[in-house]
C-alpha cells in the first residue's frame, strides 16, 4: 500500500519534541493551511494546548466552519480503497480500546508520519470531505521552510551552524556506509570543533537535540502468519549490525506477518529497503538449491546464510584506547536514539511492545546451513540510499 510520510509542516513551523498532534497534522495536510495557524486555532478553541490531542467535537466544529462535510463511518474496518477518492480526513479508532487517530487520505494514499492502514483492528468512526479542497504540493504552505526569527542574533546563528556541522560529522561517524577511515576523520574533526568552541558531547545528543529527529514506522509484509526463524534473524541483523539506530518488531495481519521497522525516518527507509533486498536474495537462493525457504534443508540454508553475512565487528582487544572511546560515543548516541524511538512508538502510535519466545525447528540440515554460511559470507551488504560521505559533492 502506498504511503507518503508527511508531518503537516510541524518541523518547518519550528515545533519540536514528541507529541500526539495527529488532529492538527491531518487538518494541516488536508487543508494546506500552515501548521502553526491550525495549531493555534485548535488550541484556542480547546482552551488548552493541542500537543496532546484535540477532542473530536472541537475538530468537527473547526472543519464544519470551513465547509468540510462529515460522514459517519459506521465502525467498519479501515480499508483505504473503501473510502472516497480525493482529499479526506479520517477519524479512526480501535474496538474496545481508547486508541484514537486522525489521518489524511489523498486519492487513497495515506499522508502521515506512519501508516495506520497496516495496523490490524482500526475501524472508521467518521470522515470529512470538502468539494473545494485541492492538494497542491507546489503551493502548500507546510512544504515551505519557515523563516528564522528576525530577533535571532548573529552569534546564535553561528552557534547553530557549528552544532549542525557537528551533527553531520556525527552521522557520518555512525553511518555503516562510511569507511573506517572516514569514521575516524569525522570523529577527529568533531573532537577538534568541540575543543575549539568549548562544546561537549551532550550538546549533540541531549534530549533537546533529539527533539528534532523525525521518527516513523514502516511495515514489510511477509507471506505466512508464522515467520521463519531466519526472517527474524535477518531483521535482527539489519537493525543491530547494519543500522543500529533502527529497531524492529513483528505482528500479524490476515495471512501475513508484518515486520515493522521504526526509528529515524531516513534510517527506517534504508532498513526496509535492505531487509527486502536480502529477504528476496536469500529466499531465491534457497529455492534454487533446495526448492524451499520455509522448511527442511531450504530453511536451514537460509538460516546459515544470515549467520554468514558480514558482521562488521572488530576484536576489541585490537582497538586502540582512543578508538574505543570514539566507539563508546557512537554507542551512546545510538542508545539515546533507540530510547527516544520507543517512547515515540508508545506516545504517538499507542504501541507497547512485549517479548515472546518460540521454539526452534525439530529438523536441521547442518550441511545446508554450512553452504548457506559460505554464500552469506560472500554477500557484499550495501545500504540503499546511504547518506553522502564527507568530501562527496551534493
Amino acid at each position: 500500500m502506498d504511503f507518503i510520510w508527511d508531518d503537516g509542516g510541524r518541523a518547518a513551523s519550528g515545533y519540536v519534541g514528541l507529541t500526539g498532534d495527529c488532529v492538527t497534522r491531518a487538518i494541516a495536510i488536508a487543508t494546506g493551511a500552515c501548521y502553526r495557524d491550525v495549531y493555534e486555532k485548535l488550541g484556542k478553541a480547546s482552551e488548552k494546548s493541542p500537543r496532546d490531542g484535540v477532542q473530536t467535537d472541537i475538530a468537527a466544529i473547526y472543519l464544519a466552519d470551513r465547509d468540510w462535510r462529515r460522514t459517519l463511518g459506521f465502525e467498519r474496518p479501515f480499508f483505504v480503497e473503501d473510502l472516497p477518492s480525493g482529499i479526506i480526513i479520517v477519524h479512526l479508532s480501535k474496538a474496545n480500546e481508547r486508541a484514537q487517530h486522525f489521518c489524511t487520505l489523498i486519492d487513497h494514499v495515506v499522508h502521515d508520519t506512519w501508516d495506520p492502514s497496516d495496523d490490524d483492528g482500526y475501524i472508521v468512526k467518521s470522515y470529512w470531505a470538502s468539494t473545494t479542497a485541492q492538494y497542491d504540493t507546489a503551493s502548500s504552505e507546510r512544504n515551505r521552510s519557515s523563516s528564522s526569527s528576525d530577533s535571532q542574533d548573529r552569534t546564535q546563528e553561528e552557534f547553530d551552524k557549528i552544532l549542525d556541522r557537528l551533527r553531520k560529522l556525527d552521522r557520518t561517524a555512525s553511518n555503516s556506509g562510511s569507511t573506517e577511515g572516514e569514521k575516524h576523520n569525522a570523529l577527529r574533526m568533531m573532537q577538534s570543533l568541540m575543543l575549539r568552541h568549548n562544546l561537549s558531547r551532550d550538546d549533540i545528543i541531549d534530549e533537546a537535540n533529539l527533539d528534532h529527529v523525525q521518527f516513523t514506522r514502516i511495515a514489510c509484509p511477509v507471506n505466512g502468519r508464522r515467520a521463519c526463524n531466519w526472517e527474524k534473524n535477518l531483521a535482527w541483523y539489519v537493525t543491530r549490525i547494519i543500522l543500529p539506530t533502527t529497531q524492529w518488531f513483528s505482528s500479524t495481519k490476515g495471512h501475513r506477518t508484518l515486520f515493522w521497522f521504526y526509528g529515524p525516518r531516513a534510517d527506517v527507509q534504508n532498513a526496509i529497503a535492505l531487509f527486502r533486498e536480502l529477504l528476496l536474495t536469500i529466499a531465491t537462493s534457497a529455492h534454487l538449491q533446495f526448492r524451499s525457504h520455509t522448511r527442511g534443508s531450504g530453511a536451514s540454508y537460509a538460516e546459515g546464510y544470515v549467520q554468514g553475512l558480514p558482521q562488521s565487528c572488530i576484536d576489541s582487544h585490537t582497538i586502540p584506547e582512543q578508538a574505543m572511546g570514539e566507539r563508546a560515543l557512537i554507542h551512546s548516541r545510538t542508545m539515546t536514539l533507540q530510547s527516544a524511538a520507543k517512547h515515540w512508538l508508545d506516545f504517538e502510535c499507542n504501541i507497547k511492545l512485549t517479548t515472546s519466545y518460540s521454539t526452534g525447528r525439530d529438523q536441521f540440515d547442518e550441511s545446508a546451513a554450512s553452504r548457506g554460511r559460505l554464500d552469506g559470507s560472500k554477500h557484499e551488504v550495501v545500504v540503499p540510499a546511504a547518506q553522502l560521505r564527507i568530501g562527496n559533492k551534493q
